[in-house]
């Protein structure tokens, strides 16, 4: 049985080493404990338990959220990709099982390495929105993300002391306390530790710097690995479902168009009705899930004022409702610290324009930290719920 790669001797780089593992880890931790922090933040604004009710300001937080959730994930592709190189020879050690303990630890793997692996490459896949799965991705994200970090937290026990004893001042006087510790490395051609170490950094590094300026407000000349770059689109701000994949072509350029606001004094508007009414500008960012966030200059109807008229309490919410048939985002909900936030508009005009078709015409939903998949677009009806 001790052949290939079960023989003494089999992985002899030097980069297959106890610390360098430790280190990775150690990143790795950070970057997608960072993820899972930040991810949970989009996934309760999404989709809220009765009991949580986010507020509205201040109003970049949910940019910097997913700004972070998707940078640190990927970020975390070159980490993942090097620790697996580096520890992939542990799946050969022999005796493959020890003790107990030791298969319960190697069966901790599975999950982990599976979930690590189903997050980033699913997580890229929704980036550049390209879905060739089935199922939907929102929700198996956001449980496979349980699943992982849960296998990562019995990982994070189960080599604790390996990495106390390959990290750290008096890491030496720690090795003792287990055998898996870095030894002096031995002199040899190839790529050394520590230019390993700074490969990975440097790639990590470079795929934050070429990313981030999606989200980083002034930085958008450095994003070149995005599939969204702030400042372009129609109107100076990018697009994630047009009009035409909306299939609203038609009703949204109705002459007959009407926005109905129900309460308890129900009234309804028609276009020019609605763009009569006293106007409010307001600067507020757009920030989608796939990370991207653009400043824009919004001008519409102050939402509040319309459900003043309508009779609606201060403490109750709504939901506005696009003109499109189907879709899982045509509905949202408005909590009441949202609805009556002075910023939160039904927007007619983006940068002192007509809204384009791509972008809403001739209504659509703009509020302060909330993410652009609930910023509704075509909107014409804004219901008491």
């Amino acid at each position: 049985m001790r052949r290939g790669p079960f023989r003494p001797g089999a992985f002899s780089s030097r980069l297959h080493d106890p610390r360098m593992a430790s280190l990775l880890g150690i990143w790795l931790g950070v970057t997608f404990g960072t993820a899972f922090a930040t991810g949970l933040v989009s996934h309760f604004m999404q989709h809220p338990p009765s009991w949580l009710h986010w507020w509205s300001r201040p109003v970049w937080f949910y940019r910097l959220t997913q700004g972070l959730h998707v940078t640190t994930g990927l970020a975390s592709v070159p980490l993942l990709l090097a620790k697996l190189w580096t520890v992939y020879p542990r799946l050969w050690e022999w005796p493959p099982v020890r003790t107990v303990a030791h298969a319960l630890e190697r069966i901790s793997i599975v999950p982990l390495i599976a979930g690590a692996v189903f997050q980033l490459a699913t997580g890229v896949a929704n980036i550049a929105q390209w879905y060739p799965f089935r199922f939907f991705f929102t929700v198996t994200h956001y449980w496979v993300a349980w699943i992982t970090i849960g296998a990562l937290v019995v990982h994070i026990a189960a080599k604790f002391a390996v990495v106390r004893a390959n990290v750290g001042r008096g890491r030496a006087a720690r090795a003792q306390l287990t055998d898996r510790v870095s030894r002096p490395e031995p002199a040899g051609d190839g790529l050394s530790r520590r230019g390993f170490g700074l490969a990975v950094g440097t790639a990590a590094g470079v795929i934050t710097a070429t990313t981030a300026g999606q989200f980083v407000p002034g930085l958008g000349d450095t994003v070149l690995l995005a599939p969204r770059k702030p400042g372009v689109g129609p109107q100076r701000l990018p697009v994630n479902r047009t009009a035409a994949a909306a299939r609203v072509l038609v009703v949204a350029r109705d002459p007959g168009y009407r926005l109905t606001v129900v309460g308890p004094r129900p009234f309804s508007l028609s276009l020019a009705e609605l763009n009569a009414w006293s106007r409010t500008t307001v600067r507020l960012p757009i920030t989608c899930v796939e990370g991207w966030a653009a400043d824009a200059t919004w001008t519409g109807v102050r939402l509040t004022d319309l459900l003043d008229r309508a009779g609606i309490p201060a403490d109750a919410g709504v939901r506005v409702e696009s003109l499109e048939s189907r879709g899982g985002y045509r509905t949202s909900e408005v909590g009441p610290t949202h609805a009556r936030d002075p910023a939160t508009l039904l927007a007619t005009r983006l940068g002192g324009e007509v809204l384009h078709l791509d972008h809403g015409y001739p209504a659509r939903l703009i509020a302060p930290n909330r993410p652009g998949v609930l910023q509704t677009k075509w909107v014409h009806r804004v219901v008491m719920v």
